[in-house]
């Protein structure tokens, strides 16, 4: 089955299954969401991150050996 047929499959379904679908591939592939955004989340879950105001206006420590 091509995209093309799927796709005009999920248009002609009712709105709560559309829903259903979305919901399933925004959960199961992630392809969408940028490298570099997976990799900022992964910083943040570390607490490697600093505010805004730091990061602009302050010198950057030295980088870890």
């Amino acid at each position: 089955m091509s995209a093309t047929e799927i796709i005009e499959q999920f248009k002609g379904l009712p709105a709560h299954e559309r829903a259903q679908v979305t919901k399933y591939v925004v959960e199961h592939d992630d392809s969408w969401i940028p490298d570099e955004f997976k990799e900022a989340m992964q910083d943040a879950e570390a607490g490697r991150f600093v505010d805004m105001e730091t990061a602009l206006f302050k010198t950057p420590p030295p980088p870890l050996q």
